[in-house]
């Protein structure tokens, strides 16, 4: 199949990505990696010692960056329906973590703890249509927070991406009642045009 003039524009854009080119020089699976990198220097989320779950973590650039801050005495357990090669100090799981069988593995390898933080940089693949893509995206975000409500310890933190789009404030709302105070960041690696933001609930309730 011939390819699109949009997927050329893309790939041509994607390529020559300052990001891309930094990600690539320093080792890291992917730009997204420096959007974890910045909110956590705001932030200090990550922590030696936390128990830490990356949901959708393929390629594996948030895993890259999380894994060996948790050391000594954390654990990073990243989960994906996608393969993902093996990131040193992160505990990957395979699988859709809706199903109860992944689920159940999950709880085995936490053997009674509880989270500290959730992470979430997942999203849909893209199919121009704002209104689809909006909607998958509410999608991934909701399951996500659905799986925070069930493993987060009370005060643990969630940092998710999702889409200023349909939903997004309902969603944000949501948020609201879960954790004690939700706030907006917008990463410089993130692209002007582009709709995502990461939404950071912190403290959750008890």
């Amino acid at each position: 199949m011939k390819p699109s003039k949009t997927s050329k524009t893309w790939m041509q854009e994607h390529v020559n990505d300052p990001w891309v080119q930094k990600a690539r020089a320093a080792g890291y699976r992917a730009r997204a990696a420096f959007k974890l990198l910045e909110i956590d220097k705001k932030d200090k989320l990550l922590r030696p010692g936390m128990v830490v779950v990356d949901l959708g973590s393929a390629p594996g650039s948030w895993s890259q960056i999380a894994g060996p801050r948790v050391k000594p005495g954390g654990d990073l357990f990243a989960l994906d329906i996608l393969p993902m090669d093996p990131v040193p100090d992160v505990t990957f799981l395979q699988g859709d973590f809706r199903e109860d069988a992944v689920l159940a593995a999950f709880e085995n390898l936490l053997a009674g703890r509880s989270v500290d933080l959730v992470l979430s940089d997942m999203a849909p693949n893209m199919s121009g249509n704002a209104v689809s893509d909006d909607g998958r995206m509410m999608y991934l975000a909701e399951l996500a927070l659905e799986f925070a409500r069930a493993h987060l310890r009370p005060g643990g933190n969630m940092l998710i991406k999702v889409f200023q789009g349909a939903g997004f404030m309902e969603y944000r709302a949501e948020m609201q009642k879960t954790f004690r105070s939700v706030l907006s960041r917008k990463p410089e690696a993130s692209r002007d045009r582009s709709a995502e933001v990461y939404l950071l609930g912190l403290d959750r309730r008890a």
